[in-house]
């Protein structure tokens, strides 16, 4: 039997990434050239959806997707075992990637999940809102967990749904805008903005925040808690690697001496903190202090003990679990959930 065209046969013929196949099938933005190529080598390949097309006609349920950046990552290890053991009391079965970070590596694994009959998918979000539309608009029940996806480009007309007439389907219904999905978040304003006020407390003004993929609300609420003017040297952004937080770290500590406080937006961020303030011989919290987003184990084990604005990763996973299984045609309610400013022995006293 002849193996069926898949969504990255499609991108690898026309010479462009999953996620523009997936743009261009979804009626997403795209180049006029890119789209009238796209559709020429899916036409070519016989590329249509019909497995998605039967498990939508169908109604059938294939299971739970949960979409991570970094399974080796503390927190979003606790998020997933939320997941897990909503989905185990249920009895559904889990099927779980690890998108490192990258938006075309997303978007293939979505495909895949699609195409696998997964009708249902928890995300912790990497690309914007582009990469998410062929999962919406096929009618996929979609989670966000811990973030959001950008926003949006303008739509444009949909090519997906030609396909599916094309291959004697029925067109599923417009779509809602991708952020229209639900979301289970942390307060991020809040926390953040507390752990200023803590700082600002013990004397510190010039206060640094190190963020990362997906840190822009966090990024947001540490201007807005510091206040205007903010001294945009000192927002500084890493990408979702080790390395890169540690040469962000390393060279904000560099470029920046007269700062006295840093919010690191995770906890790899903050471990890239620790270890670049370590090699360059700066104290904790003698000389610098820091507070670190997430409260992990080794957050404790620490010399100091690091303080830590705590968010509930596990229940954020749960909540994130009941809500795609609840699923159905009323649109669930997006849930933020507290945190929690947990004073530890990283943040001490400004000294003149």
């Amino acid at each position: 039997m002849e193996k069926r065209a898949t969504i990255k046969d499609v991108a690898e013929a026309a010479g462009v990434g999953v996620a523009t196949v997936s743009r261009v099938l979804s009626g997403g933005s795209a180049s006029p050239s890119t789209r009238e190529r796209v559709l020429a080598v899916a036409a070519q390949l016989d590329y249509r959806p019909s497995a998605l097309g039967r498990n939508l006609r169908q109604r059938r349920t294939g299971g739970i997707g949960l979409l991570v950046p970094d399974l080796t990552d503390t927190f979003y290890a606790q998020l997933s075992e939320g997941v897990l053991a909503c989905a185990r009391a249920a009895g559904e079965p889990v099927v779980v990637g690890s998108t490192g970070g990258d938006p075309e590596q997303e978007a293939e694994l979505v495909g895949m999940l699609l195409e696998q009959s997964v009708d249902r998918l928890i995300a912790v979000p990497t690309g914007g809102a582009d990469t998410w539309a062929p999962a919406l608009k096929a009618g996929m029940t979609v989670v966000f967990a811990d973030r959001l996806p950008a926003e949006a480009a303008p739509d444009e007309p949909d090519a997906f749904t030609d396909l599916l007439l094309l291959d004697g389907l029925a067109a599923p219904p417009p779509a809602p805008r991708p952020l229209d999905a639900p979301a289970v978040l942390a307060d991020d304003r809040a926390g953040v903005r507390t752990a200023v006020r803590y700082l600002r407390g013990l004397g510190h003004r010039r206060i640094a925040f190190l963020g990362g993929p997906g840190h822009e609300r966090r990024a947001g609420a540490f201007r807005e808690a510091v206040g205007a003017p903010v001294d945009e040297e000192l927002v500084v952004f890493a990408t979702g690697s080790r390395d890169s937080a540690y040469a962000a770290a390393s060279g904000l500590f560099q470029s920046r001496p007269d700062l006295t406080a840093v919010v690191a937006g995770g906890n790899v961020l903050g471990e890239a903190a620790v270890l670049a303030a370590r090699e360059l011989d700066l104290r904790v919290p003698r000389d610098v202090s820091l507070v670190m987003y997430d409260d992990v184990p080794w957050a404790e084990l620490c010399s100091p003990p690091l303080t830590v604005i705590a968010q509930p990763g596990r229940d954020m996973g749960y909540r994130a679990a009941e809500l795609v299984l609840r699923g159905g045609p009323r649109r669930a309610r997006s849930v933020t959930l507290p945190t929690e400013l947990i004073v530890r022995g990283s943040c001490g006293p400004r000294r003149t």
